[in-house]
């Protein structure tokens, strides 16, 4: 017996839809394994040459030996070491296509795998009676990592041209226009690598529904539309979607079996905000009694190589800094007191580890009679700061001074910004544990986009730079501060 039209026809209907999203789904799996394929290929291609030019500027920079090499040896070592720096990056999860902390972890891959896999390379040359200098090492150290970086930064930027025409990303609608489905769109946007375009934001809330929610940044240049709910099927299917994600903590059980439902019915998938994006868990260690597994809180602890690395390179570095910049030092003192009355330096009482009080010094980038504890501007056109300030800050050369703190040893090239008094005096117990190092002159949440927002407010970074912080990540956030500061932010 024929089934009814209406209903043949809505099953037709259905299975096309079905048909659609399986080929959607299809593609996108098949896009990802592409791009794996190919960032598989680029870093052992890029690493193998990274050998090969190290090699030839030993020769050229006539350093050691001088020995020559067959191209075929040159040619086997290369190989045998872009092998070893995939195989770490595979296991390190590189190739996982998740999400990125600012682009840090690519970074800090970029420079700790190669140097790993250098230190593997001398016995297995060895064994496998591969000849390569040992003074062609040093230049592979520093020129591999350079030429890695640039080559994942022009991979990123391929990845974003195909996701703008549409190659392999899913498109999301964002169910929240608070503070959370701000910081959602916001790392939507920044992480390439995820391929999650957020296309829409829904709020049934009056006061927060608008035309537009832009990212959080400092030129705002993208933004996404803001639609008032509720969250419907025949909505989340005008936006022509993949995901629906919802941004709403504590959410109502009956709004969430709804969205849940209108998901579903909209043929989509759904995931849910069990805490803040970069949230990292508390930290506790387990112990296992006979059987009894009891488990307490701790603290991180960092490796004791690690303290006496990071310091002796806050040591060192400070010191030539300081000889270096000490022209300019004179020279940007000299522009601020021309430019208005006071002294040069600006010093303010700072919170350190475990909670020590420091004097930190900074250019002074403000008149005398501004307040000396307050809110720091968070624009340029504040009636409090000056002309040469404008300038300094804008470029972070008003930081400079601190570069004392570091060599003094209350503060460190990288690690959580130090506040003031009387902010850490209203810390709550979470907030506290970023006084557990020693504060940074940069960090994780200076090169983030919630910098627009207070510290306190947005640890999140510095918490996970606290739990994962290495000699390697160190080296990785200088990197991306230089960057940034060419780049010139406000």
């Amino acid at each position: 017996m024929a089934a009814p039209e209406p209903f043949a026809s809505s099953l037709y209907a259905k299975s096309l839809a079905d048909s659609g999203k399986e080929q959607q789904t299809i593609s996108r799996e098949l896009f990802r394994n592409v791009i794996a394929f190919c960032e598989v290929s680029a870093d052992l291609f890029t690493c193998a040459l990274g050998i090969f030019a190290a090699y030839f500027l030993y020769l050229s920079l006539r350093i050691g030996r001088q020995i020559q090499y067959p191209a075929r040896e040159a040619a086997a070592v290369s190989i045998v070491f872009g092998l070893f720096v995939v195989l770490l990056l595979q296991r390190d999860g590189a190739y996982r296509g998740s999400g990125s902390l600012l682009q840090i972890r690519e970074t800090e891959r970029a420079i700790r795998i190669p140097a790993q896999s250098l230190l593997l390379l001398l016995p297995f040359s060895f064994l496998l009676k591969l000849n390569f200098s040992r003074a062609a090492f040093p230049i592979a150290l520093v020129l591999i990592p350079l030429l890695l970086i640039l080559q994942k930064q022009i991979f990123s930027s391929i990845i974003r041209i195909l996701h703008v025409r549409e190659y392999g990303i899913e498109r999301v609608v964002v169910y929240g226009a608070g503070d959370a489905g701000k910081r959602i769109v916001s790392a939507l946007l920044y992480s390439t690598r995820l391929g999650l375009r957020p296309v829409a934001v829904i709020d049934e809330d009056l006061l927060l529904a608008a035309n537009s929610m832009f990212e959080m940044g400092y030129r705002r240049s993208r933004s996404v539309p803001v639609q008032r709910g509720p969250v419907t099927p025949a909505l989340l299917k005008a936006f022509r979607c993949n995901m629906l994600m919802v941004a709403i903590p504590n959410l109502s059980t009956g709004k969430l079996i709804a969205a849940a439902d209108a998901a579903k019915q909209a043929g989509l998938r759904i995931a849910f905000l069990l805490g803040s994006p970069l949230q990292e868990p508390q930290w506790t260690e387990s112990t296992d009694i006979d059987g009894l597994l009891l488990t307490s809180a701790s603290e991180p602890v960092a490796p004791w190589h690690y303290v006496i690395a990071k310091r002796t390179a806050d040591l060192v570095v400070s010191s030539v800094l300081l000889a270096l910049f000490s022209p300019l030092l004179f020279l940007i003192a000299f522009l601020i007191r021309l430019d208005s009355p006071g002294p040069a330096l600006f010093i303010q009482k700072r919170v350190g580890r475990n909670g020590e009080i420091f004097n930190m010094y900074k250019f002074r980038s403000m008149y005398t009679d501004a307040p000396r504890y307050e809110v720091s501007p968070t624009q340029s056109y504040d009636p409090r700061i000056t002309r040469i300030g404008r300038v300094i800050r804008r470029i972070s050369l008003d930081e400079l001074p601190q570069l004392m703190n570091v060599f003094l040893g209350n503060m460190s090239l990288v690690g959580p910004r130090p506040e003031m008094p009387f902010i850490v005096r209203h810390y709550n117990s979470r907030q506290r544990q970023r006084l557990q190092v020693i504060p940074g002159i940069t960090g994780l949440w200076q090169l983030s986009a919630d910098r627009s927002l207070p510290i306190h407010e947005n640890i999140e970074y510095d918490l996970y730079y606290i739990r994962n912080r290495t000699f390697f990540m160190d080296m990785a956030v200088l990197i991306h501060t230089l960057i940034f500061a060419m780049g010139g932010g406000v």
